[in-house]
C-alpha cells in the first residue's frame, strides 16, 4: 500500500494552512484508495513546545506516524533548470525520481523542473513570478501545494502557463511551500545547460 505525507508548519502550537492540508490529505485518500475520509489532523498533532517545527504526518487510509523536527530555513538563490517528464500529483513518500533530478543541481541550491517547455516546481516548492503587475504561479504544478492553494484563494497569486522565456523576462521570482511561506528571492539566478541568466534585474 502506498504511503503519502503532509509537511506542516507549527509554531506556538499553531498549525498553519490546516484546512488546505486537510483538503489535500482527504482528496489523496479518496483518489488513491477509494475511501471517503474526514481525518482531522488536530487529533494527531501535539507540538512539543512553542518553537518552530516541521511536522511530518505519514498516512495511507489512516495516520501512520507523526514526527517533529526543529525548522531551520535554507538559503535558495541559484536554480538549475532541468527537463523532465516526471509526474508527481500526490505527496508520496517515495520521492526517488525527484531525488534523482535533484542530484543534477551541480553547484546550485535547487532545481527548477521544466516539462514540455513549461515551468513547474523546484524539488520542494511551488514557484511564482512577478511581471510588474501580478504574481503568477504555474497553472499545472508538479504538486499543488497548500501554501499555493491558500495564496490562490486570497488572490495574492494567479494561475497561468509559465514558459522559460517568462522566467528570463520576469521582474521578480518567489518560492512557496508550507514551511517557507511565500518567499521572494532577491537576485535569483538560473542556469540551463550553458545558458545563464539572472532574475530581479
Amino acid at each position: 500500500m502506498s504511503l503519502f505525507f503532509e509537511t506542516l508548519k507549527i509554531k506556538n502550537h499553531k498549525i498553519y494552512n490546516l484546512s488546505e492540508h486537510h483538503a489535500r490529505l482527504n482528496k489523496t485518500v479518496l483518489e488513491n484508495f477509494g475511501h471517503r475520509t474526514s481525518i482531522d489532523l488536530n487529533n494527531h498533532i501535539k507540538a512539543p513546545d512553542e518553537k518552530l517545527y516541521r511536522c511530518k504526518v505519514t498516512y495511507d487510509t489512516e495516520i501512520k506516524s507523526v514526527s517533529f523536527t526543529p525548522y531551520q530555513p535554507k538559503v535558495f538563490r541559484h536554480f538549475k533548470l532541468i527537463n523532465t517528464h516526471l509526474s508527481y500529483p500526490y505527496k508520496a513518500v517515495d520521492r526517488t525520481e525527484i531525488n534523482k533530478l535533484f542530484e543534477q543541481k551541480e553547484n546550485c541550491d535547487d532545481i527548477l523542473m521544466i516539462k514540455d517547455g513549461l515551468v513547474y516546481d523546484t524539488s520542494i516548492a511551488n514557484i511564482a513570478i512577478y511581471d510588474g503587475i501580478k504574481w503568477y504561479t504555474p497553472s499545472m504544478p508538479l504538486l499543488a501545494g497548500t501554501q499555493r492553494a491558500n495564496l490562490l484563494k486570497k488572490q495574492i497569486v494567479f494561475e497561468k502557463e509559465i514558459k522559460v522565456k517568462d522566467i528570463k523576462n520576469m521582474v521578480s521570482f518567489a518560492i512557496m511551500n508550507a514551511l517557507i511561506g511565500f518567499h521572494p528571492i532577491k537576485n535569483a539566478k538560473f542556469c540551463y545547460k550553458l545558458l545563464e541568466f539572472k532574475g530581479n534585474r
